[in-house]
């Protein structure tokens, strides 16, 4: 019996993860058959070419993909775009449009003080413990963007007395 509950429980575990991703070789799947795969998509886009899906999976999440379809509804490619090459393309006078046209929506909404806008905030894999973040003024342009340590990240032991 306990093996029993033990091997329901990994297989549901692994149906679960399954649809995290784009399977291994997408390309030629019809839309509906990627949203049976990964559910329905946080955002459907129209783009050069055809349609992109784009799949945030978080917020501690580390990956975004985006989907791209052909005008007949079929997967062309899958891109996950949380990355350093993206990062660079993120440039202070940017509209916010143009950051979630790049990166998709950003993991974590920060409200800065005085009412002078939000910093996204973008979890991405990478060997170090820090996100990407991208500070959007009133004016819903980009102000700044760079690297930051989250809050998960901060050591305790850096203030003895606590």
């Amino acid at each position: 019996m306990r093996l029993s509950i033990g091997l329901l429980a990994a297989v549901s575990f692994l149906t679960a993860c399954s649809g995290y991703a784009p399977s291994a070789n997408p390309t030629g799947m019809t839309a509906d058959e990627v949203v049976a795969q990964m559910g329905p998509p946080e955002t459907r886009r129209t783009v050069e070419g055809g349609t992109r899906l784009e799949y945030p999976r978080g917020p501690f999440g580390r990956h975004t993909w985006f989907v791209y379809l052909d005008p007949a509804g079929r997967v062309v490619r899958t891109e996950q775009v949380l990355n350093e090459r993206n990062f660079l393309n993120i440039n202070p006078g940017m509209s916010q449009d143009e950051v979630r046209y790049v990166l998709g929506r950003p993991g974590e909404v920060y409200g800065l003080g005085r009412s002078r806008g939000v910093v996204w905030n973008y979890r991405y894999e990478n060997p170090f413990c820090r996100w990407y973040q991208v500070e959007i003024s009133q004016d819903q342009k980009v102000r700044s963007a760079g690297y930051g340590e989250p809050p998960e990240c901060q050591r305790r032991d850096r203030f003895p007395f606590q």
